[in-house]
C-alpha cells in the first residue's frame, strides 16, 4: 500500500521538499506567494522569525508582526527585478513586505522613487499605498535569519522560490540588480539553471558589475548588475551613497526599457 507521499500528496510545510514541490507547481505569482507564506521548511528560521514576532522591539510593541516568509513585491510583468538578501527581523518580518519598515528599505525606496520606479520615497507598512513601476523586489531567502546570515543549507532549501519567481517573470524581465554578494552568488546559478550560460570563470561580485547573459534559444539577453547592499554598515560608512545607488538603478531602468512609472 502506498504512503500518502508515494501517492503524490504534497510534502508538509515543514518538509525540506516543500519549496521545490510547491514552487514547481505554481502557475502564477499569486499562487507562488500563497504557497511561500505557508513554508516552514527551515526550523532555525521559523524559530527566529516567530520569536522576533513575540518579543518585538519596544518601538514596535503595538505591532502584530507578520512573522512568516515574506513574498516578493511588485507587478507580475516587471521588466526589472531587485534581489536582496533576506527580510530583517524587525523590518519585513514585521510588515510582511520586502524592504519595508527599516533603514535599508528607506534607503532603497528613496532611490527607486528618485529614478521614477516607486510612487513614494518611503515604505512603512503593506497598506501604505506604495506602488512599484516595472520593478519587482524579492530575495534569495524569504525568512528573517539570525544576524542576517542564512546558512548555505537554508539558502539551498529556499532557492526554488526565487527560481520559480524569475521563471514567471521571464516573459517581461530584461534586467536584474543583485544587492550584495549574497544575492549575486545565489542569483547566477539560478539564472544558469534557466538556460542562460554563465561566463567562465564565474564573474565576481562588485558594485557596478554588469553581465549580459544570452537568453535560452533565441530569447532576448538579460542584463545582470551588482550593487552594494543598502545595509546600514554600507550606507553609514559611505561605501554606498544615495548617488551611487540612484546612478546604478538609473542604468538598470534604462537597460530594462523603463523610463519612470514602468515605461
Amino acid at each position: 500500500m502506498q504512503s500518502p507521499r508515494e501517492a503524490g500528496e504534497p510534502p508538509p510545510t515543514t518538509d525540506r521538499a516543500f519549496p521545490a514541490h510547491r514552487a514547481a507547481r505554481s502557475g502564477g505569482l499569486d499562487e507562488l506567494d500563497a504557497h511561500l507564506i505557508r513554508c516552514r521548511a527551515c526550523p532555525r528560521l521559523v524559530a527566529w522569525r516567530e520569536e522576533a514576532g513575540r518579543t518585538r522591539r519596544a518601538a514596535f510593541r503595538d505591532w502584530q508582526y507578520w512573522a512568516k516568509p515574506v513574498p516578493g513585491f511588485g507587478p507580475p510583468d516587471a521588466a526589472l527585478a531587485v534581489i536582496g538578501l533576506a527580510p530583517a527581523a524587525h523590518g519585513a518580518n514585521r510588515t510582511g513586505r520586502m524592504f519595508t519598515g527599516d533603514a535599508s528599505g528607506d534607503f532603497l525606496f528613496a532611490a527607486l522613487h528618485a529614478v521614477g520606479l516607486a510612487s513614494r520615497p518611503g515604505a512603512t507598512h503593506r497598506g501604505d499605498g506604495l506602488e512599484l513601476y516595472g520593478v519587482r523586489i524579492t530575495a534569495p531567502v524569504h525568512c528573517a535569519p539570525p544576524q542576517n546570515k542564512p546558512t548555505p543549507d537554508e539558502r539551498t532549501t529556499c532557492r526554488p522560490w526565487l527560481a520559480k519567481e524569475l521563471e514567471l517573470l521571464a516573459p517581461s524581465l530584461k534586467a536584474v540588480v543583485a544587492l550584495g554578494a549574497f544575492g549575486w552568488q545565489t542569483l547566477l546559478p539560478v539564472l544558469q539553471d534557466t538556460g542562460r550560460p554563465l561566463p567562465r570563470p564565474r564573474p565576481a561580485f562588485a558594485h557596478g558589475a554588469h553581465l549580459v547573459l544570452p537568453g535560452p534559444g533565441d530569447g532576448p539577453p538579460l542584463h545582470v548588475l551588482g550593487s552594494y547592499h543598502p545595509s546600514q554598515r554600507n550606507t553609514f560608512t559611505g561605501r554606498l551613497t544615495s548617488a551611487m545607488l540612484i546612478d546604478l538603478l538609473t542604468r538598470a531602468a534604462s537597460l530594462a526599457g523603463l523610463n519612470g512609472q514602468g515605461g
